[in-house]
């Protein structure tokens, strides 16, 4: 998954395709087990970019998008948010908002 900051940010979510961003923390147990699904799900979603945002370090992203809660997944499609959830999901569920979002963008 690539690491994003307030350098690369814009410029990711701004893409001709789905990025997933993981809103995430060090500190933050919800977080560290939805990672080994996002990771495992990247392997099959290879059209989505996945990509994670430690929140500790990049505060301001977080507050612009409104950010109380981590985990929170948010798919952006040509910098417009299309999908977001809040939480460590089950991988089903995951997989579902993951196909949500891609079936918003090829409509």
């Amino acid at each position: 998954m690539k690491e994003l900051n307030e350098k690369n940010f814009n410029e990711e979510i701004n893409r001709e395709k789905l990025v997933l961003v993981d809103f995430w923390a060090e500190w933050c147990m919800p977080c560290r087990m939805l990672t080994p699904i996002l990771e495992r799900l990247e392997k099959e979603f290879k059209e989505v970019e996945f990509a994670k945002l430690n929140t500790d370090e990049n505060p301001n992203i977080a507050m612009k998008y409104g950010i109380f809660s981590i985990p929170t997944v948010m798919m952006f499609y040509k910098g417009e948010v299309v999908n977001s959830f809040v939480g460590a999901m089950p991988e089903s569920v995951v997989r579902k908002e993951i196909e949500k979002a891609l079936e918003k963008i090829q409509a």
